[in-house]
């Protein structure tokens, strides 16, 4: 098997499978110089894309919902190989990219509809006006569904879009956008493609708001690039999320989820869970469980249906990953399970015990399939350590209901699931807390975060708006 570097930016941009190291296909590089055009073109298309009501603009969009599904299974293939992940999980993507377009689209238009408040013989009318160029930047883990959740928002509310996806995953996203495309007018949406440069040459143009979705590091460098202009950002950035499990939990319920959530997509999930904190007096019975549920995991190519789990997705991940976890075993941290050199990019589910906050592993965004498990003396403890992190996306919390709760509360991520998963009923925003987000996506709070809000006050008696 081939070990694949980052690809570096030519004429052309070349994706890779990253199980095998074959060719996928490639897609041209945006020359960093003519990104400007590109603003400018999307900056042309926007007073008469904003001109159309909000529900003019969804309506647009939903034939495309229907043509990603007709075209998932094609789609789907392109996705898994040019990022790892088992067939059925790339096809499921874009079937939910797709079968969820008309519904999304709907509420996205009622959420940015004008609302009237009223009072002391006036009347207020808040609008939701689109900023009017979007720059939406994606990454590689799940490379159709960030390019959806970003650029269809931003469409949808008046904004024309330019999206930078991975230089990883290049193909899936222009696929996206040309299924997109076939319904929209031209210069509403649009796709550059490459690395760093284009980048930096899309934050720097001529954008009103940038939705990025990435590392810590990266969003600092899009913040501080973005100052000068004080464009609008919705960052969603990396976590360190944290897993409780008190007396009085489900465990087989518990240990299904830890496991799932730190291995599923091969740890590459922004909401993985990265650090597991287990009551003492229960800890060798969620062990047991946790065992159990690893072992129903198997690492193979995108195409073996006996897989669950695929690779990472480039040598570079693979390497912090490992060294992570050596770090951890020369500070005292246990292998229960896994832990063996594999070929290529693929990496071994693992299980840890003993780990410690003075180990990297506990502190540092991993995004691989390791479980970190440290043992606690009580609820109190677990919350000491489960904040204990300049990061706040997910955090899972299991025990008695009422305890588990209280628990819940004292945390402070964004999102907390209370014996279940974090993620939220319809309509609820996805939020990240301290270093893991400014501003936020999803559901119609998340929705309006793509639109300036202007305040109109009249006196009451008048109808104007």
């Amino acid at each position: 098997m081939t070990t694949l570097n980052t690809p570096t930016t030519t004429d052309t941009l070349s994706s890779y499978n990253p199980s095998t190291g074959d060719l996928v296909g490639s897609v041209p590089v945006t020359p960093a110089d003519q990104v400007d055009a590109v603003i400018a073109k999307a900056r042309a298309a926007q007073p008469a894309w904003a001109a159309l009501s909000a529900q003019e603009r969804a309506d647009m969009l939903k034939p495309a919902g229907e043509a990603l599904v007709a075209k998932a299974e094609e789609l789907g293939r392109i996705l898994s190989l040019e990022q790892g992940k088992p067939l059925a999980e790339g096809i499921g993507e874009v079937n939910a990219c797709g079968a969820g377009m008309a519904e999304t689209v709907d509420e996205i238009a009622q959420a940015v509809q004008p609302e009237v408040l009223t009072g002391e013989g006036a009347k207020s009318m808040l609008h939701y006006d689109p900023f009017g160029v979007c720059a939406t930047i994606t990454p590689w883990n799940f490379p159709i569904l960030m390019p959806h959740w970003g650029v269809v928002p931003a469409l949808v509310a008046g904004n024309t879009c330019v999206l930078k996806p991975s230089e990883q995953t290049p193909l899936i996203a222009d696929e996206y956008v040309k299924v997109l495309n076939q319904f929209l007018p031209e210069g509403v949406l649009q796709i550059i493609h490459g690395e760093d440069d284009q980048g930096k040459a899309l934050v720097a143009g001529d954008v009103d708001m940038i939705a990025f979705t990435g590392s810590k590091t990266a969003g600092q460098h899009i913040m501080a690039a973005a100052a000068p202009g004080l464009k609008r950002l919705i960052l969603e950035l990396g976590s360190k999320d944290p897993c409780i499990v008190l007396e009085g939990a489900d465990l087989e319920q518990a240990a299904t989820f830890a496991a799932r959530n730190s291995f599923r997509n091969c740890g590459q999930v922004c909401v993985s869970t990265e650090r597991i904190y287990v009551q003492e007096s229960i800890k060798d019975a969620f062990m047991d469980k946790l065992l159990e549920q690893t072992k129903e995991f198997t690492i193979g190519d995108c195409l073996d249906e006996n897989a669950n789990i695929g690779p990472m997705v480039m040598r570079e991940q693979k390497e912090h990953v490992l060294k992570q976890v050596e770090d951890a075993k020369s500070k005292g941290a246990k292998v229960l399970f896994g832990g063996n050199q594999l070929e290529g990019n693929f990496v071994e589910p693992t299980i840890l015990d003993g780990v410690n906050h003075d180990m990297d592993i506990m502190v540092t965004e991993t995004f691989g399939p390791i479980a970190c498990v440290a043992t606690v003396k009580d609820a109190d403890e677990a919350v000491e350590l489960a904040n204990d992190t300049e990061y706040g996306l997910g955090a899972v919390v299991f025990g008695e209901e009422e305890v588990a709760r209280k628990v819940g509360r004292q945390l402070t991520a964004g999102m907390i699931g209370v014996n279940r998963s974090m993620g939220g009923t319809g309509g609820a925003p996805w939020v990240g807390a301290r270093k893991s987000g400014i501003g936020y996506h999803s559901g119609p709070l998340g929705h309006r975060q793509f639109c300036q809000l202007r305040v109109v006050t009249t006196n009451e008696a008048t109808s104007e708006n």
